[in-house]
C-alpha cells in the first residue's frame, strides 16, 4: 500500500503532516449542488449486492471485534487509495484549490501545532493517506503478532481513520465523479461507498453530521442495515417458508404484484370480488385467444 499517486503536488500550505481535520461551511445536503451526477439511476450500479456486502461486514462468530475492525479498515483504505489514485491526475491545486465535498462542505486540516489550515485537495488527501498508512503500519496500534494486543484507544483511532477516508470519498463524488464515469470505475466507487456505509453503520464509527452530505446517495442506493442480512437471503429458512406459503395460497396469474421478490401489503390479503372479476376477464381473453388461434389454423 503506497500513497495515492498525484500528478501535481501542492507545495503551498506547509509541509508537515497534520494530526486532524475540521469542517467548515453549512454542509446542508444538496446546497448549491447543481445536478448530482452520482444520483443518476444509470450510474448507481455496483459490483456487489447489498446482501453480499452485509455478509462481508458481519463479524464472524468467535472473532475479536478489534481484529475484525482492523481488517475491514485496512481493506477499505486500500480501495479508497486505489480509487483516488486513478483520478489523482485530475485533482490538482489548480482544479481543486480547496478540499470540498457535497453541500458546500469544506475540510480544513490541523497542522502539528493544532492550527486549522486550508489546503488544496491533493495536499489534504496526501496528508490523509500518509497519516493512515503510518498508523496501520504501527505495530502498537494495528498489531500483527499474536503477542501484541490492541491499545485501549483503538476504536477512537479507527473512527478518525474512517472519518478521514469519508472526506476523500466525498471529494471524489463531488469533484471527480465525471472522470470516474469516463474511466468506467463508477461501479467500483459505488461498491466502496456501500461497503464503507454498511461498515460504518454496523460499528457506529462516523457521526451523522459528517456522513449526511452523502445521505441522498445512500438512500438512492437503498443501503439499509436495520435488518438482518439473512432476511434478504431467498434461501434462508424463513424466506423459504414465506415463498412456499405464497405459492400454495396464490391462485391468480403471475404478475409483478405477486412476484415473491416484490413484497406488498396485498400479499397477505384474501381475494376480493374485484380480483375474481379480473380472473374472469383474463380467462375470457385467454379463451378468445385460443379460439382465434384455432380458426387461423
Amino acid at each position: 500500500m503506497g500513497k495515492a499517486r498525484r500528478k501535481e503536488k501542492d507545495s503551498a500550505s506547509g509541509t508537515a503532516v497534520g494530526v486532524g481535520c475540521s469542517i467548515s461551511g453549512t454542509g446542508s445536503p444538496g446546497a448549491n449542488d447543481e445536478g448530482k451526477l452520482y444520483l443518476e439511476s444509470a450510474l448507481l450500479e455496483r459490483h456487489l449486492r447489498e446482501t453480499d456486502l452485509k455478509r462481508l461486514v458481519k463479524m464472524p462468530v468467535g472473532l475479536e471485534e478489534n481484529e475484525w475492525m482492523a481488517s475491514q479498515t485496512i481493506a477499505l483504505f486500500e480501495h479508497v487509495n486505489l480509487i483516488y489514485g486513478t483520478i489523482s491526475e485530475f485533482c490538482t491545486s489548480t482544479t481543486c484549490p480547496d478540499m470540498t465535498g457535497p453541500g458546500m462542505r469544506t475540510y480544513l486540516w490541523f497542522d502539528e501545532k493544532g492550527k486549522k489550515v486550508k489546503v488544496a485537495a491533493p495536499q489534504y488527501v496526501d496528508y490523509v493517506m500518509t497519516f493512515i498508512q503510518k498508523t496501520i503500519n504501527d505495530e502498537t496500534v494495528f498489531p500483527t503478532k499474536s503477542a501484541n494486543v490492541f491499545p485501549s484507544s483503538f476504536k477512537p483511532i479507527v473512527k478518525k481513520i474512517c472519518r478521514l477516508m469519508f472526506h476523500v470519498i466525498a471529494h471524489v463524488y463531488h469533484s471527480h465523479f465525471r472522470e470516474v464515469v469516463l474511466l468506467s470505475l463508477h461501479a467500483h466507487l459505488n461498491c466502496v461507498f456501500a461497503h464503507f456505509t454498511i461498515f460504518n453503520e454496523t460499528f457506529q464509527l462516523v457521526e451523522d453530521k459528517e456522513t449526511e452530505i452523502l445521505q441522498d446517495l445512500s438512500l438512492a442506493m437503498k443501503l439499509t442495515t436495520n435488518s438482518d442480512p439473512m432476511d434478504d437471503d431467498p434461501m434462508s429458512d424463513s424466506n423459504k417458508e414465506n415463498i412456499i406459503t405464497k405459492q400454495s395460497s396464490s391462485q391468480v396469474p403471475f404478475t409483478t404484484e405477486n412476484d415473491p421478490h416484490v413484497t406488498t401489503s396485498s400479499d397477505c390479503k384474501s381475494s376480493s370480488p374485484s380480483s375474481s372479476s379480473s380472473e374472469n376477464t383474463l380467462a375470457m381473453k385467454q379463451t378468445a385467444l385460443v379460439s382465434n388461434t384455432s380458426s387461423e389454423s
